[in-house]
């Protein structure tokens, strides 16, 4: 069975606790956004850019068995390294599970207070976004 998002959400906070210092903590984002799954070329689409963020931010989804798949890539390392974590939580899950999702674990690895101010926007724009995708594909499920 696979984990729920509060389940990986959990191990994200636990992954970053054991650095001590946020240099080690963006180096960590950056190797988690060279694992990320990438959008492929043909998604690159401005439709598909995250609005309100300073890099160039592509997010796709796709439902397959009634759970959203998410692929993403960007142009700036750290960015491509937050929108992996945010796409690690609410890949592979029901669009309704993703809508109703906390992001509290993002406050709890200190994210936010880390990044520069339009770095921070860009976060809750790419969050949005997922969730609005959420919200798409719950309409056409039910």
């Amino acid at each position: 069975m696979s984990k729920s998002i509060k389940e990986i959400q959990e191990e994200i906070v636990d992954e970053f606790s054991i650095f001590d210092d946020w240099m080690q903590r963006y180096e960590y984002m950056i190797e988690l956004g060279k694992t990320m799954p990438l959008v492929d070329e043909k998604y690159k689409i401005e439709e598909n850019l995250i609005k309100g963020c300073q890099s160039k931010v592509w997010v796709h989804a796709e439902l397959e068995n009634d759970k959203l798949i998410f692929t993403a890539d960007s142009d700036a390392i750290i960015t491509k390294g937050i929108v992996a974590i945010l796409i690690r939580a609410f890949s592979n899950q029901h669009p309704a599970d993703i809508i109703e999702a906390d992001t509290q674990f993002i406050d709890e690895i200190g994210l936010k207070e880390h990044l520069s101010p339009t770095r921070a926007n860009g976060l809750v724009s790419m969050i949005k976004q997922l969730k609005m995708y959420a919200v798409a594909y719950q309409t056409q499920l039910n």
